[in-house]
């Protein structure tokens, strides 16, 4: 994957950093049990997700034909199948 730059965008490491974050706020509030404070950790997780897909779709995301599996390869030409010869 290093080769392709996958996750080395602005878009990706601000999501990323969110989501950290906030699934780490999300696991102090369980360990000391207030629920309030667990789910706001889980509605900081889950904007993570949306700002780094907003972020993307602003053009800070690696574009979609950067990547090579994205490509499609040209059809080749069927080969005969291989007979036995006497």
């Amino acid at each position: 994957m290093a080769g392709s730059s996958h996750g080395h965008t602005p878009a990706a490491w601000t999501g990323v950093i969110i989501t950290i974050i906030g699934f780490c706020v999300a696991g102090a509030f369980m360990v000391m049990a207030n629920p309030l404070g667990f789910w706001a950790g889980m509605v900081l997780t889950c904007l993570g997700g949306v700002v780094g897909a907003v972020m993307s779709s602003m053009g800070l995301g690696q574009p979609k034909t950067a990547h090579p599996a994205h490509q499609v390869a040209k059809p080749e030409a069927k080969p005969e199948p291989v007979t036995a010869e006497s």
